[in-house]
């Protein structure tokens, strides 16, 4: 026993059975586990959203049109391979054991995808390496993810999944936060050129350190007994067995993912296009961008990490609901507002509830997988999501053609979110008394 009085777990070399957890993990192995959300962060945060996409659609490419086509077209071929491989390699981890190795190859793989664009030249010549590379990276980013999330039922039990989850997530937010933050001020503010190539080397630096603690001490699993050879062919046939059987056996699951998908899409859109709508609805300097997505990542990370117990109290589909619920109300009021003070009020609140919806989703899905089915459950959790990411970009770029208004576009994702909760609001998860 720790000294909180929790069980702990064989020692970091020592393989667990597959399963779930039968008590919480100690204090350093949850920190750890939160630790790599902070470390991973650096890239969808920093590379991925606000500093290095933009250098390569600004400052590599020769103009800002072929950069965002060559970067768009990239990452769409990115979540193409990303829905076929993560519930592969979910299967993978789920049958032959050894999960923190296989976190710890696809976490080195991320370190050196992003290290490499530090060679990205701002010259076009430059641009095909660049989008690729960055391309490469979010495929293996998501196929650690995978391994990640698996993590929670070995680490967490379902009276603690939320919290755990808040926690990591919640770190994950805060740990973006501060990245940019150092990126901006070692590379880019006060500076007439800004040096944009080393903040991909800060950003693979970052996912070393702090990813490094769970590769160590977190927890690792035995191969399944009596598992046949590996095979590709053989792997998607189970998972498509595995479909068929959600169908007969765990509709409520397989309601699940289709529904997460959805509203996982509208969460995802609200982040993406704050900034966009901000600095063309409600006329913020550049700068004054930057303030607003410091604010909202930490606004997110806190609220996000404080209502996980809210998660394990109520169960997550109170505050996946009740997350929704205030989404929809606050971004149609962005959309009534003319105000620059009103939109800050409303952002602050729509970022208390993104964070927490996201982390009570992936607790809920902890709590509806049976043991064994973790990794393979969040690979088919990230090819759901992907199978539906088109739908709140459109709904956002059919709502201005309607509306005649870059604002109007808020009103399509409205419309994604209130698809997302109608489709939520008939599940009763099977599993979800376990946490009472």
């Amino acid at each position: 026993m720790d000294h909180d009085g929790v069980h702990i777990p064989p020692q970091p070399g020592f393989p667990l059975p597959a399963g779930h957890a039968s008590t919480t993990a100690p204090r350093r192995v949850l920190f750890a586990w939160g630790l790599w959300d902070w470390g991973q962060q650096t890239f969808n945060t920093v590379m991925l959203t606000f500093v290095f996409s933009v250098y390569i659609t600004t400052g590599v490419a020769a103009d800002e049109a072929t950069g965002t086509a060559a970067l768009s077209g990239a990452q769409t071929w990115a979540g193409v391979i990303i829905a076929l491989v993560c519930p592969l390699m979910g299967v993978l981890a789920d049958r032959y054991g050894r999960r923190r190795r296989l976190l710890g190859i696809s976490t080195l793989g991320l370190v050196l995808a992003m290290a490499s664009l530090f060679w990205a030249e701002p010259d076009p010549s430059y641009l095909t390496f660049a989008v690729i590379m960055l391309a490469v990276a979010s495929v293996i980013s998501e196929i650690a993810t995978v391994f990640y999330n698996g993590m929670l039922l070995q680490i967490a039990t379902p009276s603690t999944f939320g919290r755990v989850s808040g926690m990591g997530w919640g770190l994950g937010y805060l740990g973006g936060l501060v990245a940019l933050v150092a990126c901006l001020f070692l590379f880019v503010l006060g500076r007439d050129s800004p040096a944009i190539q080393p903040v991909a080397l800060l950003s693979a630096a970052w996912t070393a350190v702090f990813c490094l603690p769970l590769l160590i001490m977190g927890p690792n699993t035995a191969p399944a007994a009596g598992t046949e050879k590996f095979s590709v062919v053989g792997a998607y046939r189970d998972i498509l067995r595995r479909i068929v059987d959600l169908w007969r056996h765990q509709r409520s699951l397989l309601h699940f993912f289709v529904a997460s998908a959805i509203f996982r899409d509208g969460l995802g859109a609200v982040f993406a296009f704050a900034g966009i709508i901000a600095a063309g609805s409600f006329f913020f300097s550049e700068e004054e961008v930057i303030y607003l997505g410091i604010a909202a990542n930490l606004v997110a990370g806190i609220s996000t990490w404080a209502l996980g117990r809210a998660d394990d109290r109520l169960g997550p589909r109170v505050v996946i609901v009740a997350g929704l619920a205030v989404l929809v109300v606050t971004c149609t009021a962005v959309f009534l507002t003319t105000s620059q003070a009103a939109f800050w009020v409303c952002a602050v609140v729509i970022s208390v509830c993104v964070g927490p919806v996201q982390s009570a989703s992936r607790s809920m899905l902890a709590r509806m997988t049976p043991p064994g089915r973790e990794n393979e459950n969040f690979g088919l959790y990230a090819t759901t999501g992907r199978a539906v990411s088109f739908l709140a970009p459109f709904a956002f770029t059919v709502a201005i053609a309607v509306g005649d208004t870059q604002k109007a576009g808020i009103l399509g994702i409205v419309v994604v979110l209130v698809l997302g909760l109608a489709a939520f609001l008939p599940l009763r998860a099977q599993h979800e008394d376990a946490t009472r």
